[in-house]
């Protein structure tokens, strides 16, 4: 999922990681790529929030941040 498009859009992004982060669920995806982008940081930290929070963290099973790639978080899923 890349946020480059949508990264000024507060409810877009939170409305589009909640969907990407459902289908994942209902396909049984196992990894989810989320692209913030690298810019000021301030995308990604708002990404890692909403990622954070316990109704969303507990659909999966963990957080991965790119070391190679700053702009890049990987959600891995346990189905």
């Amino acid at each position: 999922m890349d946020l480059h498009d949508i990264y000024n859009k507060g409810f877009t992004i939170d409305a589009e990681l909640s969907r990407v982060i459902e289908e994942a669920v209902r396909k049984k995806i196992a990894l989810v790529e989320i692209i913030p982008g690298k810019g000021s940081g301030q995308l990604k930290k708002r990404v890692l929030r909403f990622l954070a929070q316990p109704d969303i963290k507990k659909l999966y099973h963990r957080l991965e941040k790119d070391d190679k790639n700053f702009g890049r978080i990987f959600v891995h899923f346990k189905h």
